[in-house]
């Protein structure tokens, strides 16, 4: 091989080392640190604030519009780093370099002797103009004719839409296990990836229970509220 082929060789591998580097360093899932920068960031920051902001205007909307009562608001919001570069088979997890979703869970006591009107307001509350509840007599009257009677033999305390459902204790059967829940405890996170609020912080779902006589959950959710791709 002649001086000049080799040094062309030399050239060329040395191409192709530099770009296999810059592949692999891009496939690379970000590390914690720019998670933690990309999460706290000014944009990052102000989706959070304004998505948190929307959906507590919902949870308001309930409280302020219908017969159930607010008590208690748990916040959980997420930011997750994607997976480094998948070159088969890719679920889209290699797409972005941080993901951000949020859930807001509102509990709400209500009289479990007056379910049907209860019912009956929150459908009375999505029909007015501008409204933030998106259920109404004309898709999900049939829960409040249940509970008043006229139809239907097995009970599904759960009007759902995607990003927003609200269920109810079970009137008919008060089996235990039926019954809304206490939320899941708070983990230990770092702000701002991972953040949880509870508020007030010692409330429980049994105690609006013991109340009212019977509790709501409300779940919102905004599965990606922020996201930097790739």
């Amino acid at each position: 091989m002649t001086k000049a082929r080799r040094s062309a060789w030399g050239a060329f591998g040395t191409v192709v080392v530099l770009a296999l580097s810059a592949c692999s360093s891009q496939g690379r899932a970000a590390s914690p640190k720019e998670v933690r920068e990309l999460a706290g960031s000014a944009e990052a920051v102000q989706a959070r604030q304004e998505t948190e902001g929307h959906l507590r205007d919902v949870v308001r909307a309930y409280d302020d519009h219908t017969p159930l009562v607010l008590g208690m608001v748990v916040v959980r919001d997420t930011c997750l780093a994607g997976r480094g570069k998948q070159w088969f088979d890719s679920n889209g997890d290699d797409q972005y370099k941080i993901r951000c979703s949020m859930l807001v869970t509102a509990y709400y006591g209500a009289d479990r002797k007056r379910i049907a009107p209860v019912l009956d307001g929150v459908l009375t509350a999505g029909e007015r103009t501008g409204s933030a509840i998106p259920f109404t007599h004309d898709v999900y009257g049939q829960f409040v004719d249940y509970y008043r009677g006229r139809g239907g033999r097995a009970e599904v305390p759960e009007m759902s839409l995607p990003g927003h459902t609200l269920s109810w204790d079970p009137v008919r059967d008060r089996e235990s296990y039926l019954m809304v829940e206490e939320p899941d405890s708070c983990p230990v996170g770092e702000v701002p990836v991972t953040r949880c609020v509870r508020e007030p912080a010692e409330e429980t779902v049994a105690a609006v229970r013991e109340r009212y006589g019977m509790v709501f959950k409300l779940e919102l959710g905004s599965p990606e509220y922020y996201k930097v791709s790739r």
